[in-house]
């Protein structure tokens, strides 16, 4: 795979994702069991924020249909928004946000399956609302560390932090990483190969230097029918994450997968189906990488994407 393009658009983090509800009611309450927390109301949108400084993290969107709106970066400046306007397929001229934060944005397409990506910047960051979460002692076979002191827990929602990352299934997988890769400071994490030697599966991180970044905040894997795959919260800690799996199952949504931890990225997982029939995800105690680690390639196999919890469902990936 090459890479053409010598001026990139610097990204910094993803800020959130876009999604319309048939049944608009019934999605926005399983967001706020979810652990989503409203911040803004308009006719047709309720914009979600965690409780992390950016100013939302998930716009939930009326409509006559259930579709994925897209997702959205930050670029580090504003002449990197510009640029994005100027050399992008199918890309707005910038504009102002009407949503929570204000600022400035770009939308484009991609030209390979026509995702529609949002790049912002000049949001004004809210100030961090984090609930009462204990950083909690572990007491392990030979090393004690919480003495005279007890874990109590109340039941409810797992508060989300931010948006961690989101994935794609793609109908030309070279096509697609050339596009992203050319035109953004992607990165490869690892790979995924088939028996071909051929990449079938991409987890990128954005090249932040030497700044510690999330092993992935975005991936895409090869399909015959373009979708989005989910789109990944990160929680407290593995405590507050299982609170939030008995508050969901005891509320009667359909769990996709988990709880379980993943090989690649080295998250502890937790998958749901959503009422409209999307995937949503908490992780949490993912990897950080800096521009000094290599990129992986991995064999597809059944064990490459768990070390332990319930086997994989058979319609996970398609």
């Amino acid at each position: 795979m090459t890479n053409s393009q010598s001026k990139k658009i610097s990204l910094v983090r993803p800020a959130f994702v876009n999604y319309t509800h048939q049944n608009f009611d019934q999605a926005t309450g399983f967001l706020e069991d979810f652990g989503l927390v409203p911040c803004h109301e308009s006719e047709d949108k309720i914009y979600y924020r965690g409780y992390g400084t950016d100013p939302f993290v998930y716009c939930a969107q009326k409509g006559d249909r259930d579709e994925f709106g897209g997702a959205g970066f930050v670029v580090e400046s504003e002449a990197d928004l510009e640029y994005a306007s100027e050399s992008l397929p199918n890309a707005t001229a910038v504009y102002h946000l009407d949503a929570p934060g204000g600022g400035k944005g770009v939308t484009f397409r991609d030209p390979i399956d026509g995702f529609a990506f949002h790049l912002v910047w000049d949001q004004s960051p809210n100030k961090a609302q984090g609930p009462q979460l204990p950083q909690l002692n572990y007491n392990l076979p030979t090393e004690k560390h919480r003495i005279k002191e007890t874990k109590r827990f109340g039941k409810g929602p797992a508060p989300v932090h931010k948006l961690g990352h989101f994935g794609l299934c793609v109908t030309d997988f070279e096509a697609f990483y050339e596009f992203f890769t050319a035109h953004f400071n992607f990165h490869p994490s690892d790979f995924i190969y088939d028996e071909s030697g051929r990449n079938i599966t991409v987890f990128c991180r954005l090249d932040r230097g030497s700044t510690p970044v999330d092993h992935h905040c975005f991936f895409f894997f090869e399909g015959p029918k373009a979708h989005v795959h989910h789109a990944s919260f990160e929680t407290h800690d593995f405590d507050i994450q299982t609170i939030g799996h008995d508050w969901l199952r005891e509320k009667g949504y359909t769990n996709c997968w988990g709880v379980g931890r993943h090989v690649l990225g080295s998250q502890i997982f937790d998958y749901w189906f959503d009422p409209s029939g999307f995937i949503v995800e908490h992780y949490v105690d993912g990897d950080l990488f800096d521009n000094t680690i290599p990129t992986n390639r991995t064999l597809a196999g059944p064990d490459n994407l768990h070390i332990w919890g319930p086997e994989l469902p058979p319609t996970f990936l398609l």
